[in-house]
């Protein structure tokens, strides 16, 4: 029976599922592991399963001992993983797509509700009971007639697309190809960033996190959206440069922002908490348990798929 290592504790019933299909290390206490420790602990396994808290740079890569043949990261995104170094040491890297794109969508939706209508300051003054009712108190934006840019319209920004445009707003979309009709479903392309963003009311950040992508949003990116336009990222933190987004809250430029990803989470910019207009969560997107059962369930069928086969369909490092 192979051996693998759960660097982060899952669901029971996908703990159990793990130890019927292989000799499992389990993470009892839900550490979070240190680089070395990861590597210490990996001695004697087959196969690691991984989260996006593990840092899998080369050098932590390099240092893996010989026995493991596979990263199975618990997550759609793997850039918390060295995926050349990988490589290089014959190790397969897989993925969870699919399994959390409606609960992602979701969380992206409630972004664009939250930033828009002001809900942070809402929520405060209703703790702190010091709001009346009249005309003109927080003052929101509609999301009814407003332009929806979606940077990344792939399954999450489809999905996003699709509720957004049951709540009235028109669809933009800037992808690396253009989408078939079907798709599309009357969505706008756009073949260049400038040319999204300067028709976005509200920006939905939802392309996965790259050499190309890192700091996309940034002081002259922001200066091309619409003033008082809002962002939101349900992404990753590294896509959204956060002196700049900030500054341009202070400025108004920005209206808002809904942000559920960061940059060096847990930590995130102080910026952020001191602002009104800012509507954040601690990344929530895949935080249901249909979900997270679905994302571990995947990530021990990808190890038992690679380990049947030699291969698997949710490789990202071929």
């Amino acid at each position: 029976m192979k051996k693998i290592l759960i660097t982060r504790r899952l669901l029971k019933a996908c703990e159990e599922k793990a130890s019927k299909n292989f000799e499992t290390h389990l993470n009892d206490n839900d550490e979070l592991y240190s680089q070395s420790k990861v590597i210490e602990m990996s001695k004697g396994c087959d196969g690691i399963l991984t989260s996006l808290t593990d840092k899998m740079d080369a050098e932590t890569i390099n240092k893996l001992p010989d026995s493991i043949k596979i990263l199975s990261n618990f997550a759609v995104g793997f850039g918390n993983i060295d995926i050349e170094a990988a490589k290089k040491r014959g190790i397969v890297v897989t993925n969870t797509p699919d399994v959390l794109t409606d609960a992602t969508a979701e969380i992206g939706i409630l972004l664009i509700l939250g930033a828009c209508r002001r809900a942070a300051e809402g929520i405060q003054s209703a703790k702190d009971s010091s709001w009346k009712w009249s005309a003109d108190y927080l003052i929101g934006k509609q999301l009814t007639g407003s332009r929806l840019g979606i940077l990344g319209m792939g399954r999450i920004g489809q999905k996003i697309a699709k509720i957004a445009r049951s709540l009235g707003m028109i669809i933009h979309y800037h992808n690396r190809s253009k989408l078939n009709s079907e798709k599309e479903q009357g969505a706008t392309y756009h073949d260049n960033l400038k040319s999204l963003l300067s028709v976005s009311d509200v920006l939905s950040v939802c392309c996965p996190a790259s050499k190309e992508t890192i700091n996309l949003i940034n002081k002259e990116t922001i200066e091309y959206l619409p003033k008082g336009a809002v962002v939101t990222n349900v992404a990753r933190g590294d896509i959204v440069e956060d002196e700049a987004l900030i500054e341009a809250l202070d400025r108004r430029k920005v209206y808002a922002v809904g942000l559920d990803v960061y940059k060096g989470e847990p930590k995130l910019n102080s910026g952020y908490l001191k602002h009104k207009g800012a509507f954040i969560l601690p990344h929530l997107g895949s935080a249901t348990k249909e979900t997270r059962t679905a994302m571990a369930n995947l990530a021990i069928d990808n190890i038992e798929e690679f380990f049947s086969t030699g291969k698997c369909r949710n490789t990202v490092n071929e």
